[in-house]
């Protein structure tokens, strides 16, 4: 007999956890689903763009904020991300959100 899962572990509700837990932190600005879109967890009647659950591994991938520093940004997504799930967390910075406009440019 297979032992029941959590519904905050099944794909849903950890994707779900996953992307509130990365966009939590200050400097990240949204999650990017890749060139073409493929980066998602595809559930029933939808997808969460920007984090792909394999065995063993979670791939988050990020939009930071244009004065975000990178490196402690990065550091602490991983550890979010970390703290929920199991295994390997690879993450990716794939833009970066353009400055606020000056008013009256």
């Amino acid at each position: 007999m297979t032992p029941a899962v959590a519904p905050e572990d099944e794909p849903q509700g950890l994707a779900d956890r996953v992307a509130a837990a990365a966009l939590s932190v200050p400097g990240v600005h949204d999650l990017h689903g890749g060139v073409l879109g493929e980066v998602a967890t595809y559930l029933p009647g939808r997808r969460v763009a920007g984090v792909r659950l394999l065995d063993g591994v979670t791939q988050v991938h990020l939009v930071l904020e244009w004065d975000a520093p990178m490196s402690a940004t990065i550091d602490e997504v991983r550890s979010r991300v970390a703290a929920i799930v199991p295994g390997v967390v690879h993450l990716a910075v794939e833009d970066v959100a353009g400055p606020a406009a000056v008013a009256g440019d």
